[in-house]
Protein backbone atom coordinates (compact mmCIF):
# COMPACT_ATOMS: atom_id res chain seq x y z
CA UNK A 1 0.00 0.00 0.00
CA UNK A 2 1.50 3.64 -0.59
CA UNK A 3 2.84 5.58 2.16
CA UNK A 4 1.04 8.58 3.23
CA UNK A 5 2.27 11.78 2.52
CA UNK A 6 1.60 14.58 4.23
CA UNK A 7 -2.10 12.94 5.09
CA UNK A 8 -2.78 12.84 1.02
CA UNK A 9 -2.10 9.16 -0.79
CA UNK A 10 -1.95 8.84 -4.67
CA UNK A 11 -4.43 6.74 -6.03
CA UNK A 12 -2.35 4.36 -7.43
CA UNK A 13 -4.91 1.88 -8.81
CA UNK A 14 -7.05 3.99 -10.29
CA UNK A 15 -4.08 5.69 -12.37
CA UNK A 16 -2.41 2.58 -13.35
CA UNK A 17 -5.76 0.81 -14.86
CA UNK A 18 -5.37 3.60 -17.21
CA UNK A 19 -1.94 2.46 -18.90
CA UNK A 20 -1.46 -0.53 -20.92
CA UNK A 21 1.86 -1.71 -19.90
CA UNK A 22 3.22 -0.44 -16.22
CA UNK A 23 1.77 -3.51 -14.54
CA UNK A 24 0.70 -4.05 -11.09
CA UNK A 25 1.50 -1.92 -8.02
CA UNK A 26 4.17 -2.92 -5.47
CA UNK A 27 5.77 0.24 -3.46
CA UNK A 28 4.56 3.95 -3.73
CA UNK A 29 6.85 6.06 -1.31
CA UNK A 30 7.19 9.97 -1.35
CA UNK A 31 10.59 10.99 -2.66
CA UNK A 32 11.87 14.66 -1.02
CA UNK A 33 9.14 16.81 -1.32
CA UNK A 34 9.25 19.66 -3.48
CA UNK A 35 8.30 23.06 -3.14
CA UNK A 36 5.22 23.29 -5.81
CA UNK A 37 4.26 19.59 -6.00
CA UNK A 38 4.67 15.66 -4.76
CA UNK A 39 6.17 13.31 -6.06
CA UNK A 40 6.78 9.57 -5.59
CA UNK A 41 9.11 6.53 -6.55
CA UNK A 42 6.38 3.96 -7.64
CA UNK A 43 7.40 0.34 -8.39
CA UNK A 44 5.26 -2.05 -10.33
CA UNK A 45 5.84 -5.95 -11.49
CA UNK A 46 7.41 -3.94 -14.50
CA UNK A 47 9.65 -0.97 -13.41
CA UNK A 48 10.09 1.95 -11.50
CA UNK A 49 8.40 5.40 -12.35
CA UNK A 50 7.81 8.67 -10.88
CA UNK A 51 4.26 9.64 -10.06
CA UNK A 52 3.85 13.22 -10.00
CA UNK A 53 0.96 14.94 -7.72
CA UNK A 54 0.23 18.37 -9.48
CA UNK A 55 -0.61 21.04 -6.65
CA UNK A 56 -1.37 23.59 -9.19
CA UNK A 57 -4.11 21.13 -10.62
CA UNK A 58 -3.84 23.05 -14.38
CA UNK A 59 -4.67 20.09 -16.90
CA UNK A 60 -4.05 22.65 -20.22
CA UNK A 61 -0.73 23.92 -18.96
CA UNK A 62 0.33 20.58 -17.69
CA UNK A 63 -0.19 18.49 -21.12
CA UNK A 64 1.24 21.53 -22.90
CA UNK A 65 4.75 21.02 -20.60
CA UNK A 66 4.17 17.47 -21.87
CA UNK A 67 4.09 18.26 -25.01
CA UNK A 68 7.09 20.34 -25.25
CA UNK A 69 9.41 17.96 -23.67
CA UNK A 70 8.09 15.35 -25.48
CA UNK A 71 9.41 17.58 -28.52
CA UNK A 72 12.65 18.76 -26.78
CA UNK A 73 13.51 15.22 -26.55
CA UNK A 74 13.08 14.41 -30.21
CA UNK A 75 16.17 17.34 -30.12
CA UNK A 76 18.43 15.77 -28.31
CA UNK A 77 17.56 17.44 -24.75
CA UNK A 78 17.70 15.37 -21.81
CA UNK A 79 14.08 15.37 -20.47
CA UNK A 80 12.13 12.00 -18.91
CA UNK A 81 8.47 12.81 -20.99
CA UNK A 82 5.60 11.58 -19.19
CA UNK A 83 4.07 8.37 -20.14
CA UNK A 84 0.87 8.34 -22.46
CA UNK A 85 -1.84 6.31 -20.90
CA UNK A 86 -4.32 3.96 -23.22
CA UNK A 87 -5.91 6.97 -24.73
CA UNK A 88 -2.72 8.85 -25.61
CA UNK A 89 -3.17 11.54 -22.62
CA UNK A 90 -0.55 12.38 -20.37
CA UNK A 91 -2.40 14.19 -17.66
CA UNK A 92 -4.46 12.30 -15.05
CA UNK A 93 -7.40 14.32 -13.15
CA UNK A 94 -8.19 12.28 -10.42
CA UNK A 95 -10.93 12.95 -7.83
CA UNK A 96 -10.15 16.70 -8.78
CA UNK A 97 -6.27 16.11 -8.56
CA UNK A 98 -3.52 15.92 -11.58
CA UNK A 99 -1.32 12.80 -11.90
CA UNK A 100 1.01 12.23 -14.29
CA UNK A 101 3.62 9.58 -14.73
CA UNK A 102 7.58 9.80 -15.69
CA UNK A 103 9.90 7.09 -16.18
CA UNK A 104 12.19 6.93 -12.96
CA UNK A 105 15.84 8.27 -14.18
CA UNK A 106 18.35 6.92 -11.66
CA UNK A 107 20.81 9.92 -11.29
CA UNK A 108 21.98 12.67 -8.44
CA UNK A 109 21.94 16.15 -8.28
CA UNK A 110 25.22 18.47 -8.68
CA UNK A 111 25.54 22.16 -7.49
CA UNK A 112 28.46 24.19 -9.07
CA UNK A 113 30.75 22.86 -6.33
CA UNK A 114 30.72 19.42 -7.95
CA UNK A 115 30.86 20.77 -11.53
CA UNK A 116 34.42 21.47 -12.90
CA UNK A 117 35.17 24.40 -15.16
CA UNK A 118 34.72 22.27 -17.76
CA UNK A 119 31.52 20.61 -16.77
CA UNK A 120 30.22 24.17 -16.05
CA UNK A 121 31.15 25.17 -19.53
CA UNK A 122 28.96 22.33 -20.60
CA UNK A 123 26.28 23.24 -18.33
CA UNK A 124 26.10 26.45 -20.05
CA UNK A 125 25.67 24.99 -23.19
CA UNK A 126 23.23 22.49 -21.93
CA UNK A 127 20.65 25.55 -21.12
CA UNK A 128 21.47 27.12 -24.58
CA UNK A 129 20.03 23.97 -26.17
CA UNK A 130 16.78 24.25 -24.09
CA UNK A 131 16.42 27.30 -24.79
CA UNK A 132 17.16 27.32 -28.56
CA UNK A 133 14.86 24.08 -28.48
CA UNK A 134 11.90 25.59 -26.64
CA UNK A 135 12.55 28.51 -29.46
CA UNK A 136 11.42 26.20 -32.22
CA UNK A 137 9.04 23.47 -30.47
CA UNK A 138 7.14 26.22 -28.85
CA UNK A 139 6.13 27.91 -32.17
CA UNK A 140 3.46 25.58 -32.53
CA UNK A 141 2.00 26.08 -29.64
CA UNK A 142 2.85 29.44 -28.28
CA UNK A 143 0.36 31.10 -26.46
CA UNK A 144 1.87 34.63 -26.62
CA UNK A 145 -0.70 37.08 -28.14
CA UNK A 146 -0.57 37.26 -31.42
CA UNK A 147 1.75 34.32 -31.82
CA UNK A 148 4.19 36.13 -31.51
CA UNK A 149 8.06 33.81 -31.31
CA UNK A 150 11.45 35.11 -31.53
CA UNK A 151 14.40 35.82 -29.13
CA UNK A 152 15.00 38.49 -26.68
CA UNK A 153 16.12 41.86 -27.55
CA UNK A 154 17.21 44.07 -25.09
CA UNK A 155 15.56 47.85 -25.50
CA UNK A 156 17.59 50.67 -27.16
CA UNK A 157 18.88 51.70 -23.83
CA UNK A 158 21.19 48.33 -23.34
CA UNK A 159 22.74 48.88 -26.66
CA UNK A 160 26.12 49.93 -25.58
CA UNK A 161 25.71 47.95 -22.51
CA UNK A 162 25.07 49.72 -19.06
CA UNK A 163 28.57 51.00 -18.43
CA UNK A 164 29.21 52.30 -21.27
CA UNK A 165 28.87 55.79 -20.07
CA UNK A 166 31.93 55.57 -18.06
CA UNK A 167 35.15 56.65 -20.33
CA UNK A 168 37.26 53.36 -19.85
CA UNK A 169 35.31 52.06 -16.92
CA UNK A 170 37.38 54.49 -15.07
CA UNK A 171 34.79 55.09 -12.22
CA UNK A 172 37.42 56.26 -9.19
CA UNK A 173 38.66 58.90 -11.52
CA UNK A 174 34.53 60.15 -11.75
CA UNK A 175 33.44 63.65 -9.98
CA UNK A 176 31.03 61.49 -7.41
CA UNK A 177 27.30 63.16 -7.03
CA UNK A 178 27.08 64.28 -3.71
CA UNK A 179 25.66 61.27 -1.38
CA UNK A 180 27.13 58.35 -3.46
CA UNK A 181 27.87 55.21 -1.95
CA UNK A 182 31.63 54.47 -1.25
CA UNK A 183 33.51 51.79 -0.20
CA UNK A 184 37.29 51.50 0.68
CA UNK A 185 38.79 49.21 -1.85
CA UNK A 186 42.49 48.98 -0.72
CA UNK A 187 42.94 46.39 2.49
CA UNK A 188 38.47 46.64 3.28
CA UNK A 189 36.46 44.70 2.11
CA UNK A 190 36.45 43.37 -1.49
CA UNK A 191 40.29 44.16 -1.21
CA UNK A 192 40.64 45.96 -3.93
CA UNK A 193 41.40 49.93 -4.48
CA UNK A 194 42.27 52.93 -6.52
CA UNK A 195 45.89 54.22 -6.96
CA UNK A 196 46.45 55.49 -3.55
CA UNK A 197 44.35 53.69 -1.66
CA UNK A 198 41.61 55.76 -2.25
CA UNK A 199 37.86 54.74 -1.88
CA UNK A 200 36.08 53.70 -4.77
CA UNK A 201 31.74 53.66 -5.38
CA UNK A 202 30.80 50.07 -5.42
CA UNK A 203 29.75 48.37 -8.38
CA UNK A 204 26.48 49.54 -8.52
CA UNK A 205 26.93 53.59 -7.97
CA UNK A 206 29.16 53.15 -10.86
CA UNK A 207 26.25 52.90 -13.05
CA UNK A 208 25.03 56.27 -12.43
CA UNK A 209 25.45 58.80 -14.37
CA UNK A 210 24.99 63.10 -13.73
CA UNK A 211 21.69 62.35 -15.68
CA UNK A 212 20.32 59.11 -13.74
CA UNK A 213 21.68 57.08 -16.29
CA UNK A 214 19.68 54.19 -18.14
CA UNK A 215 18.48 52.72 -14.59
CA UNK A 216 16.68 56.16 -13.35
CA UNK A 217 13.75 55.18 -11.09
CA UNK A 218 10.53 54.40 -13.17
CA UNK A 219 7.64 55.63 -10.97
CA UNK A 220 4.95 54.92 -12.68
CA UNK A 221 6.05 50.99 -13.21
CA UNK A 222 4.64 48.67 -10.44
CA UNK A 223 6.67 44.58 -10.85
CA UNK A 224 4.98 41.60 -10.57
CA UNK A 225 6.74 39.17 -8.08
CA UNK A 226 6.39 36.55 -10.97
CA UNK A 227 8.49 38.31 -13.44
CA UNK A 228 5.73 37.90 -15.95
CA UNK A 229 5.20 40.51 -18.87
CA UNK A 230 2.80 43.08 -17.87
CA UNK A 231 0.41 45.29 -20.41
CA UNK A 232 2.31 45.26 -23.47
CA UNK A 233 4.48 42.75 -23.32
CA UNK A 234 6.95 44.38 -20.72
CA UNK A 235 8.36 42.85 -17.72
CA UNK A 236 8.65 45.33 -15.08
CA UNK A 237 10.81 45.06 -11.95
CA UNK A 238 10.69 45.04 -8.69
CA UNK A 239 9.22 48.65 -7.22
CA UNK A 240 11.46 49.37 -4.36
CA UNK A 241 8.66 50.63 -2.65
CA UNK A 242 6.59 47.66 -2.18
CA UNK A 243 9.91 45.81 -0.94
CA UNK A 244 10.43 48.95 1.68
CA UNK A 245 6.57 48.01 2.65
CA UNK A 246 7.32 43.94 2.79
CA UNK A 247 10.33 44.57 4.79
CA UNK A 248 8.52 46.53 7.50
CA UNK A 249 5.92 44.30 7.29
CA UNK A 250 8.49 40.80 7.66
CA UNK A 251 9.98 43.26 10.72
CA UNK A 252 7.14 43.28 12.42
CA UNK A 253 6.06 39.58 11.71
CA UNK A 254 9.29 38.81 13.51
CA UNK A 255 9.57 41.12 16.39
CA UNK A 256 5.72 40.22 17.27
CA UNK A 257 6.55 35.89 17.06
CA UNK A 258 7.77 36.15 20.50
CA UNK A 259 11.15 34.29 21.45
CA UNK A 260 13.73 34.46 18.82
CA UNK A 261 16.00 31.47 17.47
CA UNK A 262 19.42 32.21 15.47
CA UNK A 263 17.26 32.11 12.12
CA UNK A 264 14.88 34.99 13.12
CA UNK A 265 18.10 37.28 14.20
CA UNK A 266 19.88 36.50 10.73
CA UNK A 267 16.57 37.41 8.91
CA UNK A 268 16.15 40.86 11.31
CA UNK A 269 19.53 41.69 10.35
CA UNK A 270 19.04 40.89 6.86
CA UNK A 271 16.19 42.78 6.46
CA UNK A 272 17.28 46.01 8.07
CA UNK A 273 20.93 45.72 6.00
CA UNK A 274 18.92 45.52 2.81
CA UNK A 275 16.49 48.66 3.70
CA UNK A 276 19.88 50.55 3.62
CA UNK A 277 20.75 48.99 0.56
CA UNK A 278 17.73 49.72 -1.60
CA UNK A 279 17.53 53.33 -0.04
CA UNK A 280 21.19 53.56 -1.45
CA UNK A 281 20.30 52.16 -4.85
CA UNK A 282 16.69 52.81 -5.55
CA UNK A 283 17.50 55.05 -8.54
CA UNK A 284 19.35 52.44 -10.14
CA UNK A 285 16.00 50.24 -10.48
CA UNK A 286 16.36 48.52 -14.59
CA UNK A 287 13.60 49.42 -16.70
CA UNK A 288 11.27 46.82 -18.08
CA UNK A 289 12.18 44.22 -20.57
CA UNK A 290 10.24 44.32 -23.86
CA UNK A 291 10.65 40.96 -25.15
CA UNK A 292 11.08 37.28 -24.17
CA UNK A 293 11.63 33.49 -25.11
CA UNK A 294 10.40 30.26 -23.76
CA UNK A 295 12.34 29.40 -21.02
CA UNK A 296 12.68 26.17 -18.52
CA UNK A 297 11.70 28.80 -15.69
CA UNK A 298 12.80 26.89 -12.65
CA UNK A 299 16.85 25.97 -13.54
CA UNK A 300 18.29 24.86 -11.03
CA UNK A 301 20.62 21.60 -9.28
CA UNK A 302 17.69 20.36 -7.70
CA UNK A 303 15.93 20.29 -11.73
CA UNK A 304 18.39 18.68 -13.52
CA UNK A 305 19.87 14.81 -12.83
CA UNK A 306 22.91 13.66 -13.63
CA UNK A 307 24.41 10.05 -14.56
CA UNK A 308 27.99 10.38 -13.55
CA UNK A 309 29.43 13.10 -15.71
CA UNK A 310 26.35 12.98 -17.97
CA UNK A 311 23.20 15.14 -17.92
CA UNK A 312 20.69 12.57 -17.75
CA UNK A 313 17.38 14.44 -17.63
CA UNK A 314 16.48 17.87 -17.00
CA UNK A 315 12.99 17.88 -15.00
CA UNK A 316 10.47 19.86 -13.17
CA UNK A 317 9.07 21.83 -16.52
CA UNK A 318 6.03 23.39 -14.00
CA UNK A 319 7.09 27.23 -14.68
CA UNK A 320 7.56 26.63 -18.27
CA UNK A 321 6.84 30.19 -19.90
CA UNK A 322 7.72 33.59 -21.94
CA UNK A 323 10.62 35.94 -20.09
CA UNK A 324 13.39 37.42 -20.92
CA UNK A 325 15.87 34.31 -21.49
CA UNK A 326 19.63 35.67 -20.43
CA UNK A 327 17.69 36.32 -17.22
CA UNK A 328 16.98 32.59 -16.73
CA UNK A 329 20.98 31.94 -17.37
CA UNK A 330 21.90 34.34 -15.27
CA UNK A 331 19.39 33.68 -12.14
CA UNK A 332 20.43 29.92 -12.81
CA UNK A 333 24.59 30.48 -12.17
CA UNK A 334 23.34 32.45 -9.31
CA UNK A 335 22.17 29.18 -7.72
CA UNK A 336 24.56 26.83 -8.85
CA UNK A 337 27.05 28.67 -8.69
CA UNK A 338 26.78 30.54 -4.97
CA UNK A 339 29.09 29.07 -1.87
CA UNK A 340 27.92 28.69 1.30
CA UNK A 341 28.84 32.57 2.18
CA UNK A 342 27.09 33.73 -0.38
CA UNK A 343 29.93 34.25 -3.05
CA UNK A 344 29.73 33.41 -6.90
CA UNK A 345 32.00 30.96 -8.25
CA UNK A 346 33.36 33.46 -10.77
CA UNK A 347 35.62 31.23 -12.95
CA UNK A 348 32.95 28.76 -13.22
CA UNK A 349 30.67 31.38 -14.11
CA UNK A 350 32.96 32.85 -16.86
CA UNK A 351 32.99 28.97 -18.53
CA UNK A 352 29.22 28.47 -18.12
CA UNK A 353 28.57 32.34 -19.42
CA UNK A 354 30.62 32.08 -22.63
CA UNK A 355 29.08 28.87 -23.39
CA UNK A 356 25.30 29.72 -23.04
CA UNK A 357 26.20 32.93 -25.19
CA UNK A 358 27.53 31.12 -27.93
CA UNK A 359 24.89 28.46 -28.19
CA UNK A 360 21.95 30.93 -28.06
CA UNK A 361 24.40 34.01 -29.83
CA UNK A 362 23.37 36.50 -26.70
CA UNK A 363 25.98 39.53 -27.40
CA UNK A 364 27.13 41.44 -24.24
CA UNK A 365 24.63 44.21 -23.84
CA UNK A 366 21.91 41.41 -23.85
CA UNK A 367 24.02 39.70 -20.66
CA UNK A 368 24.94 43.37 -19.15
CA UNK A 369 21.27 44.13 -18.75
CA UNK A 370 20.50 40.52 -17.34
CA UNK A 371 22.91 40.53 -15.19
CA UNK A 372 21.87 44.17 -13.84
CA UNK A 373 18.03 42.76 -13.83
CA UNK A 374 18.53 40.10 -11.41
CA UNK A 375 21.17 41.60 -9.51
CA UNK A 376 17.96 43.86 -8.59
CA UNK A 377 15.95 41.31 -8.36
CA UNK A 378 18.12 39.75 -5.43
CA UNK A 379 17.94 42.94 -4.05
CA UNK A 380 14.53 43.31 -3.71
CA UNK A 381 12.80 39.32 -3.30
CA UNK A 382 12.60 38.03 0.25
CA UNK A 383 10.52 34.67 -0.98
CA UNK A 384 11.65 32.62 2.02
CA UNK A 385 11.56 35.33 4.63
CA UNK A 386 7.49 35.60 2.93
CA UNK A 387 7.18 31.78 3.47
CA UNK A 388 8.54 31.14 6.57
CA UNK A 389 6.61 34.43 8.27
CA UNK A 390 3.53 34.75 6.12
CA UNK A 391 2.82 31.17 5.42
CA UNK A 392 4.80 29.46 8.28
CA UNK A 393 6.18 27.13 6.04
CA UNK A 394 10.51 26.44 6.77
CA UNK A 395 11.27 24.09 3.89
CA UNK A 396 13.28 26.54 2.35
CA UNK A 397 14.80 28.31 5.18
CA UNK A 398 18.34 26.09 4.71
CA UNK A 399 18.79 28.05 1.65
CA UNK A 400 18.46 31.55 3.51
CA UNK A 401 21.75 32.13 4.85
CA UNK A 402 23.44 32.01 1.35
CA UNK A 403 20.61 33.57 -0.70
CA UNK A 404 20.74 36.75 1.50
CA UNK A 405 24.69 36.61 1.60
CA UNK A 406 24.75 36.60 -1.86
CA UNK A 407 22.92 40.27 -2.56
CA UNK A 408 25.33 41.86 -0.35
CA UNK A 409 28.84 40.02 -1.98
CA UNK A 410 27.04 40.89 -5.66
CA UNK A 411 26.74 44.57 -5.15
CA UNK A 412 29.81 44.79 -3.71
CA UNK A 413 31.26 42.51 -6.62
CA UNK A 414 29.22 44.11 -9.06
CA UNK A 415 31.67 45.12 -11.73
CA UNK A 416 33.79 41.47 -11.66
CA UNK A 417 30.07 39.53 -11.75
CA UNK A 418 29.02 41.55 -14.81
CA UNK A 419 32.10 40.78 -16.42
CA UNK A 420 32.11 37.20 -15.73
CA UNK A 421 28.77 36.54 -17.96
CA UNK A 422 29.53 39.41 -20.15
CA UNK A 423 32.86 39.14 -21.40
Amino acid sequence: MPRSYDNAVPPVGALLRRYDGPGEPLTCEPVTQGLLNRGYRLATTRGAYFLKHHLDGDPEAIARQHRATRLLEALGVPVAPAVADAGGDTVAVIGGHCYALHPWVDGRHRDGAHLSTLESHRLGALLGLVHNGLEQVMSHQDQRPGGRTGTWAPPPEYQRGPLAGLPGHQRGARERPPGHHQEPRNGGPGGRGGPGGRPEPCGPCALRTETGGPYALRTESRGRPDGRAESGGAYESADPRETFSLIDELLALIRAAGPRDSFDLLAEHRLLERRTMLELHADLRPPAASAGGWVHGDFHPLNLLYRGAEPAAIVDWDRLGVQPRAEEAVRAAAIFFVRPEGALELPKVRAYARAYRHAVGADTSELDAAVHRVWWERLNDFWILRWRYQRHDRRADPQFAAVSALAVWWTREYEAVREAFAN
